[in-house]
C-alpha cells in the first residue's frame, strides 16, 4: 500500500489544525492524529515542530509569490510593492493566527526563492538599488505582519462582542474625549484602514528612495 503521507498532505493537515485550534494547537502529534498515523511516521518529512512551521510558512510564501509573479507590470515598482503587501495580508487572513504563525519561518523550498528573482529583477530594472528593494520588502513585511496580528486578535474575540465595541468604549470614556471616542469608531473598518496605512508606508518608502538617490548623486 502506498504511503499516504507527503509533504503536501502534512502541510494541508497542519493548516487545518491551525484553523481549528490556533497556533498553540499545531504540533507534530496533532497533525499526525489528524492524518490517522502516529507521530514518528511524520519524522521522515518533518523533523520537528519548527520544521513543520517552516513548511507551512513556505506554502504560504509560495502562494504569495504566485500572485506576484503572475501580476503584469505597470512600470512602477511601488505598485508592485503594494500588491505584495495586499497579497501577504490576504494569505495571512486565510488562516487563524496566520500572521503570528508564519512570520519568521524559513523558506525550505529553493524553487520558491528562485521564483522571486524575475520579480526582484524587474525592480532593479526600474533603477531601484538592490539595497532599497530589500529594505522596502522588509518594511512592508513588518507592517503587514504587525497589522494582521492585531487584526486577527480582534477578529478572534467574537466570544466577547463588547470587547472592542466603539459604543462600549464611548460609554467607558464618557464626555470630554471626543477624539479618543472617534478613534474607536475609526478602527471598525480594518480593510479600509489597511489600505490607507499601507499606502502611507509605500509613500514613505518612495520618498526615502528618492532622497537616497539624490544623496548618491553627490553635489
Amino acid at each position: 500500500m502506498a504511503d499516504p503521507l507527503s509533504q503536501r498532505s502534512i502541510v494541508d493537515a497542519a493548516l487545518a489544525v491551525l484553523d481549528e485550534g490556533g497556533a498553540s494547537a499545531v504540533t507534530v502529534r496533532a497533525v499526525a492524529a489528524r492524518l490517522g498515523v502516529q507521530a514518528p511516521a511524520l519524522y521522515y518529512h518533518v523533523t520537528s515542530k519548527q520544521h513543520l512551521l517552516d513548511e507551512m510558512g513556505t506554502e504560504i510564501t509560495r502562494r504569495v509569490v504566485s500572485v506576484l509573479t503572475t501580476r503584469a507590470s505597470d512600470g512602477h515598482w511601488l505598485h508592485d510593492l503594494a500588491a505584495y503587501g495586499a497579497a501577504l495580508r490576504d494569505e495571512y487572513l486565510l488562516h487563524r493566527d496566520g500572521a503570528r504563525t508564519f512570520s519568521g519561518t524559513l523558506i525550505t523550498d529553493p524553487a520558491v526563492l528562485r521564483a522571486l528573482e524575475p520579480w526582484l529583477r524587474r525592480w532593479t530594472d526600474y533603477g531601484v538599488p538592490p539595497s532599497a528593494v530589500f529594505d522596502a520588502i522588509e518594511i512592508v513585511t513588518a507592517f503587514v505582519t504587525g497589522y494582521v496580528i492585531e487584526e486577527q486578535e480582534r477578529l478572534q474575540s467574537a466570544e466577547e462582542p463588547e470587547r472592542y465595541s466603539p459604543e462600549a468604549r464611548r460609554a467607558r470614556l464618557g464626555d470630554g474625549t471626543p477624539l479618543v471616542v472617534d478613534a474607536g469608531y475609526a478602527r471598525t473598518d480594518p480593510s479600509g484602514r489597511f489600505e490607507r496605512q499601507l499606502a502611507a508606508v509605500i509613500r514613505g518608502i518612495g520618498e526615502s528612495s528618492r532622497v537616497a538617490e539624490g544623496a548618491s548623486d553627490g553635489p
